[in-house]
């Protein structure tokens, strides 16, 4: 049972060296001596941070210097912090996807082979300021949401995931790429699901394509203009399902902070990125495993 923040650590740093040691520690090539906070330390703080929704890096390691010291004796500075964290962006996604093949095994049935794909705004800076110089030139772009009828400037989280709630794969791309345009590369190595989509996600050819050749069913709700319709039972049912991307994208947006991350370059992006996506996943085999919910984890760190 985690009862407080050590037991949350202790429970992460043993499921995270587990994974490191399967999936990352053997492609380990790096030359020279190991560093005094081995990977696994340094990447479950990182998803420590990210659970209990504490985004700003000086103020969670003075937390955890100033309240958990014996957990984490060599504790790095901030700077070294964020450096090495960058530098362990793929070996963050190969310990989500290891914690994701543990808890494939546990789902229901019904929890793995029906998906939901969906995309989520990442804003990096304000609408208003988005016209000037700043460093995001080149980079991200301006983008519409249309369920909150809204522009912005940054890019968009594109996801897929299990109905369940558990994230299957993603791509982030800027804002200005429509929400089907990424749907082949999310679905490419896929097989044998029905992934459900809104009316964004319309494309006869690319919905033909992954039925024939991944046995894949990709089923969105018709536009009123189509010619075809589908019932009104099975258009309803598509809306009834697809409400779990509701739910995880507000568990990023609002516990896991992702419009507010802070970044100041692509490659810090990605690694805020990277961590939360394996946070929620550490997270929910946690809730799998011990039965506490994600939310609940915030309540452990009173800073």
């Amino acid at each position: 049972m985690i009862a407080d923040f050590a037991d949350l650590c202790t429970y992460l740093y043993v499921l995270t060296d587990e994974v490191y040691r399967e999936v990352a520690a053997p492609h380990d090539t790096r030359p020279g001596p190991d560093a005094a906070c081995t990977d696994s330390e340094l990447i479950t703080l990182t998803l420590a941070a990210e659970l209990v929704g504490i985004a700003a890096e000086t103020r969670f390691l003075a937390y955890v210097r100033r309240n958990h010291r014996a957990l984490f004796p060599l504790l790095p500075e901030r700077s070294r912090y964020n450096r090495r964290r960058r530098q362990l962006i793929e070996v963050t996604n190969r310990i989500r996807s290891g914690i994701m093949a543990r808890l494939w095994g546990v789902l229901e049935a019904e929890g793995r082979d029906l998906c939901v794909v969906d995309s989520v705004p990442v804003p990096v800076v304000g609408y208003h300021h988005a016209a000037g110089d700043h460093r995001w030139w080149g980079e991200a772009d301006f983008g519409r949401v249309p369920s909150k009828k809204q522009r912005m400037y940054g890019f968009k989280l594109h996801l897929l995931i299990a109905h369940s709630g558990l994230i299957l794969d993603f791509a982030l791309a800027p804002a200005n790429h429509n929400d089907g345009t990424l749907t082949a590369q999310l679905l490419a190595d896929k097989a044998g699901l029905t992934v459900l989509g809104d009316k964004g996600y319309i494309n006869g050819p690319l919905q033909d394509d992954l039925a024939a050749r991944h046995d894949l069913t990709l089923l969105t709700p018709r536009r009123s203009n189509q010619r075809d319709q589908l019932p009104a039972a099975l258009t309803q049912a598509i809306n009834h399902f697809r409400q779990i991307i509701e739910t995880v994208n507000s568990q990023l947006v609002e516990q896991f902070q992702l419009q507010r991350n802070r970044a100041k370059s692509v490659s810090g992006l990605c690694a805020r990125v990277q961590a939360k996506l394996a946070a929620h996943t550490a997270g929910l085999y946690l809730n799998y495993l011990l039965g506490r919910p994600l939310r609940a984890l915030m309540d452990l760190a009173v800073i």
